[in-house]
Formats: structure tokens, sequence, C-alpha cells
């Protein structure tokens, strides 16, 4: 990938998120009210559809650096201000500072909001959905994906799945969905994919991260990191289907990215064992929970920087790529027929840099995968970015188009699968 290809790919002349004609401007009565825009994307010809966007005051990359030192109460040296633009972003969202009371009705009325969207979305009513699988590194209550399921109006008896993988947690939701032989599968006492194949599913990422990052001095997170959500509608074996699919773990144990667990584990690491632990949270909610490294002085965040993320996540990501890939071509051979590419690889978008790597060790190794990048606007917003790019993505797919998403984050936990598109 050339410079100028790159540099293609990240104009520098986006318009913020807010101002883009598609998006749905509402404002959540919350303090001073606090603005929020939602875009819905419809696909009929595959029957699928979502809603992605965000909240919260939008910040470029200049006035950041004041925001920074305001949260922080210090001044950012020269060293200390991210170069941002070559790592994919131009903006992210900050909410303001809030009570902890404030935060929690803020971020159930935003979940509930793009719930409801995703499921309009789709053509659907929200009583008609018959599970909710949401991924959330820091959830700002327990029952997150309870409370904002009940205010959309989805029904009581609907399944709930709060994933709790960082930014994996989006597509992690969506490989237990589709996945029937996944080891999370076996022993949560429901396997997903059996019980919702055929039904309506919203599955998506909402990460109210400005929050995660505001009980953090981090100045990389503080940075890095913003507010975002994407949630798409699908009925398992027919709007998607699974082809084929690989979950991997390998534990930070360096706590390259250390990130506070605001959600039940027990700590312990199991021997041979996953460390990924499934409980029952209520009748129908259903709790996945990844063990992270935690920092040592009690913050919510702290992070190598950008460097740091890259080798922590492209050399492992590239052989999970690679074995799924490679699982993918032994299908294709089994199966027969006419030659069949991957039309898209929909990658979490942590930063640009750590995509472009992957992409070239890939190619490297003769896999050619578009990867395009395409979230701009948000910063890295964690488990929501591979829906919202994915839904970006949605209005040039074709039925029968097979796409790649590769799911990765802190713990450390990696998703990867190839999806067929139905219609």
């Amino acid at each position: 990938m050339t410079d100028k290809s790159t540099a293609e790919e990240m104009p520098e002349g986006t318009s913020p998120f807010f101002e883009q004609p598609q998006v749905n401007l509402i404002e959540i009565p919350i303090a001073h009210g606090v603005p929020a825009g939602i875009q819905t994307v419809t696909n009929e010809r595959l029957g699928i559809g979502g809603a992605y966007g965000t909240w919260g005051q939008p910040y470029d990359n200049i006035t950041l650096a004041d925001m920074v030192e305001m949260r922080t109460g210090t001044t950012l040296s020269e060293g200390e201000r991210m170069d941002l633009a070559p790592l994919g972003f131009i903006a992210r969202h900050h909410q303001p500072a809030l009570t902890r009371e404030e935060s929690v009705d803020l971020e159930v009325a935003i979940g509930a909001q793009f719930l409801r969207a995703a499921a309009h979305a789709c053509g659907w009513h929200p009583e008609e959905v018959d599970g909710v699988l949401i991924g959330t590194s820091g959830p700002i209550v327990e029952d997150y994906t309870v409370r904002i399921a009940q205010l959309a109006g989805i029904r009581e008896d609907a399944l709930k799945v709060s994933v709790h993988k960082a930014c994996d947690g989006s597509v992690g939701a969506l490989h237990m969905l589709l996945n029937e032989n996944l080891e999370v599968n076996q022993i949560s006492g429901i396997n997903l994919a059996q019980e919702l194949a055929g039904k309506k599913v919203l599955v998506g990422g909402i990460e109210g991260l400005s929050r995660l990052v505001q009980l953090s001095r981090d100045k990389n997170a503080l940075q890095l990191f913003g507010n975002g959500a994407g949630v798409i509608g699908v009925i398992p074996g027919e709007s998607m289907k699974f082809l084929v699919g690989k979950t991997h773990e390998v534990f930070d144990a360096e706590g390259v990215l250390a990130v506070h667990m605001f959600y039940p584990h027990s700590g312990l690491r199991k021997d041979g064992g996953s460390n990924v632990e499934v409980s029952r949270a209520g009748t129908n909610h259903i709790r996945v929970a990844g063990l992270m490294h935690e920092p040592d002085d009690g913050d919510a965040v702290k992070m190598a920087g950008p460097m740091g993320m890259v080798k922590l996540f492209v050399r492992t990501g590239v052989q999970v790529v690679r074995d799924v890939y490679e699982m993918y071509q032994d299908l294709v051979s089994r199966v027969g027929g006419i030659e069949k590419k991957i039309a898209v690889a929909i990658v979490h978008h942590a930063n640009l840099k750590i995509n472009r790597l992957k992409e070239k060790h890939l190619q490297n190794e003769g896999i050619h995968l578009p990867m395009p990048w395409l979230l701009s606007e948000f910063g890295n917003v964690s488990a929501a970015s591979n829906m919202i790019a994915f839904l970006r993505q949605l209005p040039r797919l074709n039925p029968g188009d097979h796409v790649l998403l590769d799911g990765f984050g802190a713990g450390t936990y990696y998703d990867v699968l190839v999806v067929s598109m139905g219609g």
C-alpha cells in the first residue's frame, strides 16, 4: 500500500459526523443536553440493516489537546501530543463531566436509541426481536444490555447476552450467534447459534469510552478513544450464514494494554483453559467476561502507546486471520464449483498503522484481502468499530458475497470468521 493510497483513504476534508446529511441528530436531555447522531443503513437485497453513530462533543485533532489538558490538569508536551491523522482518526466524541447517575441515564438512553433504530432499519418492531447481543468494554452498569433492551421495548423473554472482551466484543458476539461449535456455546447452558437460528437478532457494540477514559489519567487513551455504537439486525442462517471461524486468546501478561474490569470476573487464570468466564446473570441474561491485565494502580486504562499496540496485535492477529483464510480455502476446495473469493475484510479499527501492517504481512504470505479503512470521525471506538465499518460497507454487498470479520482486543482476544450474505 503506497503513501498516496493511504492518504486518499484518509482525506483531511472528511466532514464531521454530526454534519453528514444522512445523520439524524437528537439531544439526550441529560445535564445541559448531550448531542447524539444516528445513521441507519438498510440493504433490502440481503435482509440486513442497522444503525451506527456517536454522542458527545466532537473534538478534532487540533481541539483535542485542549480537552486532554483540561481533563488532566496538565500541559501536553510535544512528545505527548499524538499525531492522530496517520493513525486513521481526525475526530472523536466525548461526553461532558457527569455524575454517576447522569452517566447511567445517558448511556442507557443512548443504547436504547440504537437498538430501536437498528430494529426499524430491518423493518422490525422492537417487540419482534428474539435476541440482543452487545459487546461493551466497560459497562456503566452490570445489567446494561438488559436495561437498554427493556427501554427499547424488546420483550422480557428475549435473550440478552453481554460480551466483555474489549474491542473484540461485537465480533465475539456475532461469532457466538453463528457458530454452534464454539466452546463458549458449549459451556453457556444455551447454545446461542442453535437457539437463535432463524430468529430476529440485534448484535453490536455500544461503547461509552469517553466516560471510561475520563476515569484514567492516561494521555494516550484520552486522545485515541471516543464514544461510538454500531448495531446490526440479522437472521442467523438466512440473512447471514456462518462458513468458517476461529477464536483465540493470548493473555497480555506484560499489560501492554491494561484495562480495569468493570464487570464481574473471578480474576483468576485457568491453567490450560480459557480466560473467558460465562455466567447466567439473570433468567434470560448471559454474561461473557474476559480476563484483563488490570492497571496496577487501579487506573481505568493504561496503554503502551501506538507502537506497543502494533506489537501486541499484529503478530498473533496475522496468524489467526491466516488460519481462518486457510480454513476458508479448504472449505471452498471441498465444496467445489466456481472459485469464490472473500469480497471484503471488516477489520477492527484500532488504528490505521495496525491494519496496514496486518495487510502487508498477509500479502507477503500470498493472502490478498480488501481491508478498507472506514472510520475516521470516531477515534478508536472499541467493540463498536467492526459494526460501524460493516454498516458503512453494507450497501456495496450482494447476496452470496463472502465477508471476513476480524475482531481483536485487549486481554488479548481474537475472533475471526467468514460469513456468507443471504438474501
